[in-house]
């Protein structure tokens, strides 16, 4: 049974592989084996460690790489994943270290949120397919160049172990630059909205100036208007007083006896 087979390959035996086929059964005893290896490192402190270490920022920005699970992982392996993980970094169980513990379980908690969301998990599989592209593109123009000088075609990816490596290392590199390119994205986007916002208050202020011009420009007309009327009423008293003054005196006829 299963279970047998999981108990020996446990206890590192080599289990009878009796109407089991011999390829198959590799398949499953490497995977087992892998899985034990990865298990063996999954102690509280080295996990948060893990997810806390230089760097881990962009680290973090893949949430398979977060959660220590591969792509192609169904829905129900994540979520077993996601518990036994999140369970490992919990603050109650790291009360020595509850402050780092709790920054482990954010990004164990954002990780799996995010790969819940369809979009999202797509998104993140795009990267690491296109991370796996570029390192495929990348070892068949060296071939094709060591073809060209009449070398052998033989390149480090061609170690299975190697190929992996380079596509993590470049899956990490998209995933830094695409988050890089989010961050000056968001500035931009911030610095256009601080700007739109200081014109808003300017014309604002504006208006508002040109209001309370027009206010105490209509409030003050009727005195300008009656400071002009009495002014305009003293010139004309002025004049006629000039005018009276200037006024020839009447010369009296002489009365003839």
């Amino acid at each position: 049974s299963n279970q047998a087979v999981m108990k020996m390959a446990a206890a590192g035996g080599e289990p009878s592989c009796q109407n089991v086929s011999d390829e198959l059964f590799q398949n499953f005893y490497t995977e087992v084996k892998q899985i034990e290896k990865r298990d063996s490192v999954l102690t509280s402190k080295q996990q948060i460690d893990r997810l806390l270490r230089p760097g881990a920022s962009y680290f973090n920005l893949n949430p398979f790489e977060v959660l220590q699970i591969d792509p192609e992982a169904t829905d129900d392996e994540l979520k077993k994943r996601f518990r036994a993980l999140s369970i490992l970094v919990h603050p109650d169980k790291n009360q020595d270290d509850p402050d780092r513990a709790q920054k482990a379980f954010e990004a164990v908690d954002k990780a799996y949120k995010l790969l819940l969301d369809p979009e999202q998990k797509k998104r993140a599989m795009d990267v690491i397919h296109a991370g796996k592209e570029y390192v495929e593109h990348n070892v068949k123009e060296r071939k094709k160049q060591l073809k060209k000088d009449g070398r052998p075609q033989d390149v480090e990816e061609d170690d299975p172990e190697v190929f992996k490596q380079a596509v993590y290392k470049q899956t990490m590199k998209l995933f830094a630059e695409l988050e890089i390119k989010r961050k000056e994205r968001e500035a931009k986007e911030m610095h256009e909205r601080k700007r739109a916002r200081e014109e808003e208050i300017e014309a604002a202020e504006k208006a508002k100036r040109e209001r309370e011009w027009q206010k105490n420009f209509e409030e003050t007309r009727d005195g300008r208007v009656d400071s002009w009327r009495t002014f305009q009423a003293k010139g004309k008293t002025k004049e006629k007083k000039n005018r009276s003054f200037l006024k020839p005196p009447k010369v009296k006829m002489e009365q003839r006896e």
